[in-house]
C-alpha cells in the first residue's frame, strides 16, 4: 500500500478537530438533560464516551502510521543494526 506523505499529519489534524467540535458548548448543550442511561447522568455518560472514542482513533492513527514507516514489524532502534551473532566489529 502507498501511503501519502502527510496523511498521519492529516488524520491527526482531522481528530484535532473532531476533538474541539465533540467538546464545544452547543453541542454538550444536547446531552444535558436530566435523563439517566443505565443509572449514570446523561452529560457523564457523553463526556467518557466521547474521550473514548478519540482515544481509541488516536491510537488506531498512531498504530497505522507506525505500521506503514515499518512494514517488517521490526522496532527501529536507534544506534542498533540487525545482523547475525558472526557480525562482531571490535578488536
Amino acid at each position: 500500500m502507498i501511503s501519502r506523505p502527510g496523511l498521519t499529519r492529516e488524520r491527526l489534524l482531522a481528530l484535532f478537530v473532531l476533538g474541539i467540535l465533540l467538546f464545544t458548548p452547543p453541542f454538550l448543550g444536547i446531552f444535558n438533560i436530566p435523563d439517566r442511561i443505565v443509572g449514570i447522568p446523561t452529560m457523564y455518560l457523553y463526556l467518557f464516551a466521547a474521550w473514548m472514542l478519540l482515544i481509541l482513533l488516536l491510537a488506531l492513527v498512531i498504530e497505522r502510521s507506525d505500521a506503514e514507516d515499518n512494514p517488517a514489524g521490526m522496532p527501529e532502534l536507534p544506534g542498533v543494526s540487525v545482523g547475525t551473532a558472526d557480525d562482531k566489529t571490535g578488536p
